[in-house]
């Protein structure tokens, strides 16, 4: 297990809750960096301190290796960064009461490694620093610090099973069979592959069901709008394409019994029995939240296509 602190001072409204870290390959100018670098060195079970505006808010385990993927929506905040880059997953808790290390640096000054530090000594921010590893001495401190605000432990995060993998299950089964043609193995390598891009990709614009409001990743799959059958290998793993459902809304959304207005009103189909809405507490959406250009586009066809009219 290793120790990181990511800077998210322009992205922790969108990473924490989003449960992910992304950041370019590259800076602007080409440039390898290692802030960026060290992306791809986090592994399943390293524990991430989150650190905004001065505080520590959050810690998180990550859940993930890091995966190329396209940028999330970040806003303005983005604007100068790359379109692809690296996207490591990760399950966040947020601190009841922040840390604010300067109020610490008595104990953490003399413990801050002297390349690629977190702090300043004298407790600031660093500009330009986004992940830096954390020397043991240093996340012990944290840790004492943070006390029992943080309960995640990486062996409860990574036991919990995730629905949005069930498919590339399936699919790595199916690879293993010695019946099965190369060229079709190779289809359902490629189908595995694109699976967890679209995932991916569909997370950095949705971060809960729309209709259960449930936020935990483990009971959420990922479902296309568009249907795969129909979608051309492009909308196959655009992340617009997509939407974070709970099981039971993702079959009736599967099936034409439910859809989406573009403001985020749920649509029911006439041919969905009531008794079955009751009995899945599914009721019209007391704060709908509205779908971006990209997912209206999609879900325009979800509506004339897959709905029940």
């Amino acid at each position: 297990m290793r120790y990181w602190w990511v800077n998210q001072n322009q992205t922790y409204r969108h990473e924490v809750p989003g449960g992910y870290l992304w950041s370019p390959v590259t800076r602007a100018d080409g440039v390898r960096n290692y802030f960026y670098d060290t992306m791809t060195e986090v592994q399943p079970g390293d524990v991430i301190y989150s650190f905004s505006d001065t505080f520590i808010k959050a810690v998180g385990i990550a859940t993930s290796a890091a995966e190329p993927s396209v940028k999330p929506d970040f806003g303005g905040a983005g604007d100068s960064w790359a379109n692809y880059g690296w996207l490591v997953q990760v399950e966040f808790q947020e601190l009841d009461k922040p840390i604010r290390p300067k109020d610490h640096m008595a104990v953490l000054a003399p413990l801050l490694p002297s390349k690629y530090a977190p702090l300043q000594a004298n407790g600031n921010g660093l500009q330009g620093v986004y992940l830096t590893e954390l020397p043991l001495r240093l996340a012990s401190a944290l840790d004492a610090m943070v006390g029992e605000q943080a309960q995640l432990t990486a062996n409860d995060v990574l036991a919990k099973p995730d629905p949005l993998s069930l498919l590339e299950v399936e699919l790595e089964s199916l690879i293993g069979r010695v019946d099965l043609p190369a060229t079709e193995k190779r289809q359902l390598i490629n189908a595995r592959v694109g699976q967890g891009l679209f995932r991916n990709n569909v997370r950095l614009n949705e971060q809960a069901c729309r209709v259960t409001g449930v936020r935990q990743l483990h009971h959420l799959r990922a479902s296309h709008i568009k249907p795969w059958r129909e979608s051309s290998d492009v909308e196959k793993l655009h992340g617009c394409n997509g939407l974070l459902l709970a099981p039971h809304v993702d079959h009736l959304f599967d099936r034409g019994f439910i859809s989406f207005e573009g403001d985020g009103s749920l649509i029911v189909s006439e041919a969905m029995e009531p008794e079955v809405l009751d009995a899945w507490g599914i009721a019209e959406l007391q704060a709908p939240r509205a779908f971006n250009v990209d997912q209206r586009h999609f879900l325009e066809f979800h509506r004339s296509q897959v709905l029940i009219a």
